[in-house]
């Protein structure tokens, strides 16, 4: 198999990206896109930075193991499985899943900080951000760090202030200008999904073509 496509999709947290990603992947697959999220590669809660209140922030750079993520993502690249245990933020409502990604024509991968680290950066063919308003996000991230973390609204809307906007503000929003495709998301991302998927659907279709 070639080198697959590499997309590398961006935003801020409550941005959308995560149901964005689940309606684009449901038109494809497994075997023609694989997915790898940034949230499966953060270090154990010890090992995660504290700020001056004494509050974990998931936020920072250091909070991800690059390395790992670096080196699955050249696995995959190069044609190789990758196994690794899902990331619950220590959720004991939720049983960690073991999860398999296989190498496929197109690989996306998805986070805050995939674009931060220069080896990672370089390796990406296309990059996408979706954008939501503040009050958007923040909605967003109080429903989902309920449900899917176990933090009550107290704890998320501190996080909101201390940690995800000011990492915005520092780094996701200047790189904004950079990107490749900028997707709206306050409302709906059908339209600028639609021209994604066209274009992993012309890839894939060039790529079966070539190997005939």
């Amino acid at each position: 198999m070639s080198s697959p496509l590499i997309i590398g999709v961006t935003g801020g947290s409550g941005s959308g990206k995560s149901l964005f990603l689940k309606e684009l992947l449901s038109s494809f697959s497994e075997n023609e896109v694989c997915l790898i999220t940034q949230d499966n590669y953060y270090k154990d809660r010890n090992q995660q930075p504290i700020d001056e209140n004494g509050v974990k922030n998931f936020d920072l750079p250091e909070s991800i193991d690059n390395k790992r993520l670096y080196d699955d993502i050249v696995s995959l690249k190069e044609g190789r499985e990758v196994h690794m245990q899902e990331y619950t933020f220590n959720n004991p409502k939720i049983t960690p899943k073991k999860l398999i990604f296989k190498p496929a024509p197109v690989l996306i991968v998805e986070g805050i900080l995939v674009f931060y680290w220069k080896e990672i950066r370089e390796m990406i063919d296309l990059s996408v951000f979706i954008e939501a308003s503040d009050l958007i996000k923040v909605k967003r991230r109080i429903i989902r760090d309920a449900k899917e973390r176990g933090y009550d609204l107290d704890d998320v809307l501190y996080r909101y202030e201390h940690h995800v906007a000011p990492f915005y503000e520092s780094f996701l929003h200047p790189l904004k200008s950079q990107m490749d495709m900028i997707i709206p998301n306050n409302t709906s991302f059908i339209k600028g999904m639609k021209v994604l998927e066209g274009y992993i659907k012309n890839h894939i279709n060039a790529n079966k073509a070539a190997s005939t």
